[in-house]
């Protein structure tokens, strides 16, 4: 993310809060921001402009996107925050042709079934005036604003779809603003029947994925689908119904009720954790984690819930692998206070509970039951972590074992068409002097790949 730029666009927009209102509310004010308490003497002007530059830069994306849900800027201005807040999200690309693509199939279509909703859509994405205070003090439509009520909703027939695209600038917009647009329109505020919701999906899919991307459903809400733009390369399941982790040892358990899928923890309660509530379209943050952990241990101070769970998370990785904890201790501490906003890496979890072992179940049984870490990330993503020690390729004595290898590697491709991420890491590439480092970098590509800010 370019700091210095977001800084410049920062900077004019907090010192011009000294307005709001009289000295005395300014420490209020930098407070509902995040920003530092201001000095306490001089101008307002000096008020403000000494709290933006006594910001560090990896906290200017926090208080941007303060800043635009509670004070925000201009269309312009916003928009080119948001862009900056993007550019570290990564996500699918949809080039400038499969964008026209869309816009031409979509003549045929039925824009809109909501038109308040839909200028409400236009009005978070797009630039529809050049000049915000003159529209509001006029009191009247101008400008491209005023252009739409007359050539999309009076007069339909006036302007194409194409022409539409083209005057919002959705032709050169970024990915994830043009994402949001098909997003919005496929929405059920904009698109209050399920059945108009699909057709507009069915209708834009046949272009995106040309391009590798797809509107795809991801949740429900209000009784709708939501669809989400990702790649339709990446297999997104079912939402998990029970996780099933941190413990080494196979965990002795049972369904209580088949039909709820309740389980039931047979034996050794205390050597493996169950969590079973919804993981939504957001998947599954440290917060949540820590939130569920709080309220089952009745842990009611949150840094304790915090210090208690990554203790027991910890102490359920196996002792004969210190490279796996390092993995997981370089993953908080070089993360940090992102940490609760962050997919949880999760230890030790069972992907296939089966009660019978490989040799009772013969050639059905699943080769691979246990992980070391998974994430799960938005929209479905599932993420396998893997250290590998020499016992994945090698035999007790040292000797390179080929059918070893081969079982894991079978184990890789069963979880991959399932629909997980696979990433390995070789133990004794963790154990190297930069090894925390490393797993820094490659969370922060990780992260990237998927859209998950870091800051």
């Amino acid at each position: 993310m370019d700091y210095t730029q977001l800084r410049s666009l920062l900077s004019p927009l907090i010192i011009a809060l000294k307005d709001v209102g009289p000295h005395s509310t300014l420490p209020t004010l930098c407070e509902e921001l995040g920003l530092p308490a201001p000095v306490a003497n001089g101008t307002k002007r000096d008020c403000m402009a000494s709290s933006i530059e006594a910001v560090a830069d990896t906290d200017l994306p926090a208080i941007a996107c303060k800043l635009l849900d509670f004070r925000p800027p201009a269309a312009a201005t916003r928009n080119q925050i948001q862009d900056l807040l993007w550019s570290d999200r990564g996500g699918p690309s949809i080039p400038k042709r499969y964008r026209r693509e869309v816009a031409r199939r979509l003549n045929g279509e039925e824009l809109y079934g909501d038109a308040r909703r839909f200028d409400d859509l236009l009005d978070r994405l797009w630039i529809l005036d050049t000049d915000d205070w003159l529209h509001v003090m006029s009191g009247k439509l101008i400008g491209l604003r005023a252009d739409i009520q007359q050539h999309v909703h009076q007069n339909p027939e006036d302007w194409s779809v194409e022409t539409l695209f083209d005057q919002l600038g959705a032709y050169d917009a970024s990915d994830r603003r043009f994402a949001l647009f098909l997003e919005g329109l496929a929405s059920a505020d904009v698109r209050p029947d399920e059945a108009a919701q699909r057709r507009f999906v069915a209708c834009v899919n046949e272009t995106l994925r040309n391009c590798g991307v797809e509107l795809r459903e991801t949740d429900l809400e209000g009784g709708y689908p939501v669809f989400s733009i990702v790649s339709s390369h990446v297999t997104v399941k079912g939402r998990p119904k029970n996780l099933i982790f941190a413990s080494p040892d196979k965990p002795d358990l049972r369904f209580r009720d088949a039909l709820d899928n309740d389980v039931e923890i047979v034996t050794n309660a205390d050597k493996v954790l169950v969590y079973d509530r919804p993981i939504g379209n957001d998947g599954l943050r440290w917060s949540d984690l820590q939130q569920w952990w709080g309220d089952t241990e009745q842990i009611a101070d949150a840094e304790q819930a915090k210090r208690s769970l990554y203790a027991r998370l910890k102490a359920s990785l196996p002792r004969n692998s210190p490279p796996q904890t390092l993995l997981f201790e370089a993953f908080f501490e070089g993360f940090r206070s992102a940490v609760p906003n962050l997919p949880a890496l999760i230890p030790e979890v069972w992907l296939h509970w089966d009660p019978l072992t490989v040799k009772e179940r013969g050639p059905d049984a699943l080769l691979r039951f246990r992980m070391d870490f998974l994430l799960l990330l938005r929209q479905g993503v599932r993420v396998v972590i893997e250290v590998d020690g020499k016992h994945h390729y090698a035999d007790i004595v040292g000797n390179a074992d080929v059918q070893r290898y081969a079982q894991m590697v079978r184990g890789d491709r069963e979880l991959k068409l399932a629909g997980y991420e696979v990433f390995r890491f070789g133990a004794v590439e963790l154990q190297a002097p930069e090894a925390k480092a490393n797993v820094k970098t490659f969370f922060e590509a990780l992260f990237k790949r998927y859209g998950v800010l870091t800051s």
